[in-house]
């Protein structure tokens, strides 16, 4: 299915300072979540996320945070972010079916994250650039059972060219900018 802005939603799971400084090629992944939020933002896209166990991960990495001001995190304890009720209420609230997913573990809080919203009967779009766990081949394996469940592959500039749809869309030269 095709991304449109008007009906997606970017979900960021779990980026907290603890659990990003072990991820696999960490530096690309930062890089690529900013890229990912300012994209978002440019086009209105609303943004969830979420903190696995704050009291004992930390808060989400500042690099992150910043570009979230003015949004509060929702802390969990269950893997999936359906299992905490905030978040679904969010989900209801912002009323969009398409799911844009990023965050970490892949294979753990993003995989079944992304298996109860596929079972809810969203459309759930995974920004394979911007998922990683400690292990390059948990991240691979979630991609491709993901697929199995009908999760949609995409990556940072996949996700928001598709959205923007052509160079005349007044948004183009700023996500030009981010994305380079």
């Amino acid at each position: 299915m095709k991304l449109k802005n008007d009906r997606s939603i970017l979900v960021i799971i779990d980026v907290q300072t603890k659990l990003l400084s072990v991820m696999y090629n960490y530096p690309l992944l930062l890089e690529n979540l900013k890229k990912l939020i300012r994209g978002a933002q440019v086009l209105d896209i609303p943004i969830i996320y979420t903190e696995q166990y704050p009291k004992g991960l930390g808060e989400t990495h500042p690099e992150i945070a910043c570009l979230l001001t003015e949004i509060e995190p929702i802390a969990k304890m269950a893997f999936s972010c359906c299992s905490e009720n905030k978040f679904i209420d969010e989900l209801h609230r912002i009323n969009r079916d398409q799911v844009i997913i990023c965050g970490i573990e892949s294979h753990i809080c993003v995989y079944q994250t992304c298996r109860d919203l596929i079972d809810k009967k969203y459309e759930v779009h995974l920004v394979n650039d911007c998922i990683s766990s400690r292990k390059l081949e948990n991240t691979e394996l979630t991609v491709s059972k993901l697929q199995l469940y009908g999760v949609y592959p995409t990556s940072v500039e996949m996700a928001l060219f598709e959205m923007l749809k052509d160079a005349s869309n007044n948004a183009f030269k700023q996500i030009s900018k981010i994305v380079k």
